[in-house]
């Protein structure tokens, strides 16, 4: 090295090590960019900054030749070794961005008992007082799949009178949530090669029955299992396994009474993160979604034979549960797909509106909002935010939509608001925040739930955070108010809380709980 390069201040290195500095600022700062966003940029900065400055090292001349040569063997040492020692365990939360482990670590989960009982004809519920005071949720979402359910009266201080404990133990992968019908809890969930549904008991957590198909959907990002919720009606249960295999079942017994693979069937690649939408039933007839080939986004088939009834649509699906609604007086189910947001007969599948909206590439996963007879929610992640439509009937029996406002108020990734009075209650980007409806201005957004969910319960929000805890907030326009706090699980949790009258089901990809809430009314 020469004694004019000892003494001249490298101007490169420090302008790189300045700029990154500030980028990193920038974005820490910016409150409306998405926080996967965030992840994947503050990631990507420190990167690129080291690869300007590993090119500056190899040329610039203040080094020599050897020293050069030396600093590139031990950057290749260090990628081999990067390669020879860590591996990718998929992600680290909902930001996508992978979860690096030692190679030999073992993957550490709750351990199964591998006896699994089998559709049976006598799994008859045992008389219990307790179960008056439970409550049927057949569906995702809520009873009526719009993410509220009835008023319960809950105790809102946790730490004076806390939730108890009925029952803990391991589960299969998979982010399905419950569906409760007469003390019965029903979900789906991976087993080593086999994807399960299940049915335990809701007060003891005793599997009474199960059901084993042979399929397994994994992404390096989502994970392993089932992602929709099982639906149940008129004592059958109604499943939508994540390869597109759709199962009738019966709810007492589990004994098969028909199948199809929808996605086989109509030769139809399955969409990236796998079929996540809960199966619908109206009008005797079970709607499913389709997958990532462009053409029908619904299929209809008879709940009692399994034939298909219709199929409609020219989009790819995402992951979105369809819904049933009453537009302008017009009955429809509402389809969020890839491009668009369509409305269609029940009877034969028609399109009776198709607005376009979104960014196809991205995921959403966010449920409609039906604020009024003409008024239609929409919110996503991934940069697309929220939007209010207004629905007209138009002369030839169609429907049209016009935007009343746009904003990026609420930005939903994985979870679905729901309406209160008037205001729109979900996580914004994680963040748990209060919309006005009738302009698109976000009032409070407090908290850090991550990728988490919420369910509305009269005055108050359940808030399943992504990191397992469950928090008891306020629904109130004024501000945020947390109330209580209950750490029930303890790891990555993608999946809905489910509210059964006052017991809450709870689950993730490795352990499942639930818990007797206090109310006002002591419990029996």
């Amino acid at each position: 090295m020469s004694e004019s390069h000892r003494r001249t201040v490298p101007k490169f290195p420090i302008l790189v090590a300045v700029l990154a500095i500030a980028s990193l600022l920038w974005v820490t700062q910016s409150e409306e960019l998405e926080r996967n966003l965030k992840g994947w940029i503050t990631t990507a900065i420190p990167l690129l900054a080291g690869i300007l400055l590993t090119f500056w090292f190899l040329i610039a001349s203040r080094f020599s030749g050897k020293t050069r040569l030396r600093g590139l063997a031990a950057l290749i040492i260090s990628i081999i070794a990067f390669k020879l020692l860590l591996r990718v365990d998929g992600v680290i939360d909902g930001r996508g961005l992978p979860k690096l482990v030692w190679r030999w670590s073992s993957i550490s989960k709750p351990a199964l008992d591998v006896t699994l009982p089998q559709a049976n004809s006598s799994t008859s519920l045992k008389a219990d007082p307790r179960l008056n005071q439970a409550a049927d949720v057949p569906q995702f979402f809520g009873p009526s799949r719009d993410g509220t359910v009835p008023d319960i009266g809950l105790v809102k201080d946790w730490l004076k009178t806390p939730p108890k404990q009925l029952w803990r133990q391991a589960i299969g992968a998979g982010w399905s949530a419950y569906a409760v019908v007469q003390g019965r809890a029903y979900t789906q969930e991976q087993r080593g090669e086999e994807e399960l549904i299940t049915c335990y008991e809701l007060l003891t957590g005793k599997l009474l029955w199960s059901h084993a198909d042979k399929a397994r959907f994994s992404q390096w990002q989502g994970g392993d299992g089932p992602r929709a919720t099982p639906t149940i009606h008129e004592g059958r249960v109604y499943t939508y396994g994540a390869t597109g295999i759709l199962n009738c079942l019966d709810a007492i017994s589990g004994k098969p009474i028909w199948q199809r693979r929808v996605l086989e069937e109509n030769k139809i690649a399955n969409i990236e993160w796998g079929i996540c939408a809960s199966p619908l039933i109206v009008d005797h007839q079970i709607i499913v979604t389709g997958g990532n080939t462009r053409g029908p986004v619904l299929f209809s088939y008879h709940i009692d034979s399994g034939s298909p009834a219709w199929k409609a649509g020219d989009d790819q699906a995402s992951y979105a549960s369809p819904i049933l609604a009453t537009l302008v007086g017009k009955r429809v189910i509402l389809s969020n797909n890839a491009r668009s947001l369509s409305a269609h007969d029940p009877a034969s599948g028609s399109i009776i509106l198709e607005h376009p909206w979104g960014i196809e590439k991205w995921p959403k996963a966010s449920q409609p909002v039906v604020i009024s007879p003409n008024q239609i929610f929409l919110s996503a992640g991934y940069g697309m935010g929220c939007k209010l439509l207004e629905i007209k009937a138009g002369s030839d029996g169609k429907l049209t939509a016009t935007e009343l406002w746009t904003s990026m108020k609420m930005k939903t990734q994985f979870n679905s608001p729901a309406l209160h009075n008037g205001h729109l209650y979900g996580l914004d980007d994680g963040r748990l925040a209060c919309l006005d409806i009738t302009n698109g201005e976000r009032l409070w957004k407090e908290g850090r739930f991550a990728s988490g969910q919420s369910l509305l319960v009269g005055e108050l929000v359940i808030i399943q955070s992504e990191d397992g805890a469950v928090h008891l907030c306020a629904a109130k326009p004024e501000g945020f108010q947390a109330l209580s706090k209950l750490d029930a699980l303890s790891s990555k949790t993608w999946n809905h809380p489910t509210l059964a009258g006052r017991y809450l089901l709870l689950r993730n990809d490795q352990e499942a709980v639930c818990y007797e809430l206090p109310t006002l009314e002591p419990s029996l």
